[in-house]
């Protein structure tokens, strides 16, 4: 036999153990029985809290307490619900509703611009004292803001700035973490040939940032987005320290009021059925901001796919 026949018969016999190897090669075989229950236990564990929201803001007070957590019994009550939520103690809990859109809103824009500035800043420019700078701003993402809240409250006091809606959204603008992602994200996603040859076209800064960084940054934008929305949507300690009046109230602290006036007792108005419609309808604007902004982060996985 022949070097060359040797040779052909190898390259058979490989190509035939691999032909074999792929007939039994099955993909249910490799799959993970430990894995799936731990994929279901995760779906579970956020789904049915939710599952619980949803049917309890369909049943009355007695309801809640006389029939089964996870489903429907006795009438359905959502509607009446619905209308006592909107209109107990005068209907404030549209003005909660409205005061936790602007919060949330004005805090998001804010802290995603200023996140997306210094993320870029620190991403492709060359400064003094960077590295120490982004240091401390990776030290502040592990400091709790639990620990943050009475120094603030003092600060906000001094500048007579306590009991009004910018006690709430200036602290809400500063998002270390948002920082962090956004100079993770500029790094790869703006080509540094990109900015030199704007630069080269006689572009500014400001204009390169405005016209090249940010149509570059989408994906990152809306996460820093959501995730300072969601961060002030849900926040209840910094409202609850720095707002006195019930008219400025978010949906949290409103909600807590609400609750502990159905617990006090003494005739007080059982609203248990209310606060927990109340919580249901406060995630529907959640759900909706995520799933109306989620094809963003679709289109910019796409695009970064391809990129060549």
């Amino acid at each position: 036999m022949t070097a060359l026949d040797t040779r052909a018969a190898v390259t058979i016999g490989d190509t035939t153990g691999s032909r074999r190897a792929k007939r039994n090669f099955d993909p249910k075989k490799r799959r993970s029985v430990l894995l799936t229950v731990l994929l279901w236990l995760c779906v579970l564990y956020f789904v049915l809290p939710l599952w619980w929201l949803l049917v309890s803001a369909t049943k009355d007070n007695s309801g809640l307490f006389s029939t089964f957590g996870l489903w429907f019994g006795g009438g359905f009550s959502f509607f009446e619900n619905l209308q006592t939520l909107f209109t107990v103690r005068d209907g404030i809990f549209a003005r909660w509703l409205v005061n936790t859109l602007v919060y949330s809103l004005a805090s998001a824009v804010g802290a995603t611009l200023l996140a997306t500035m210094a993320g870029y800043a620190f991403a492709k420019y060359e400064f003094p004292g960077k590295k120490a700078l982004f240091s401390a701003t990776l030290g502040a993402i592990m400091i709790p803001l639990t620990a943050l809240a009475l120094p603030t409250y003092l600060l906000f006091s001094e500048a007579g700035l306590t009991d009004t809606p910018w006690a709430v959204i200036v602290p809400s603008l500063v998002t270390p973490f948002g920082v962090y992602l956004m100079r993770v994200y500029a790094a790869d996603a703006v080509d540094d040939s990109l900015i030199e040859a704007a630069r080269v076209d006689g572009a500014g800064e400001f204009r390169i940032f405005w016209q090249v960084g940010l149509r570059l940054l989408g994906p990152g934008l809306v996460t820093v987005f959501l995730f300072s929305l969601v961060a002030t949507w849900n926040n209840y300690f910094l409202p609850l320290i720095m707002l006195n009046t019930s008219d400025l109230y978010p949906i949290t602290v409103g909600l807590a009021q609400l609750q502990a006036a159905a617990s006090a007792g003494g005739g007080s108005q059982a609203l248990f059925s209310t606060v927990i419609t109340g919580s249901f309808v406060s995630i529907l604007p959640l759900i909706i901001a995520f799933l109306f902004l989620q094809r963003y982060w679709q289109s910019g996985l796409s695009t970064g796919s391809v990129k060549g």
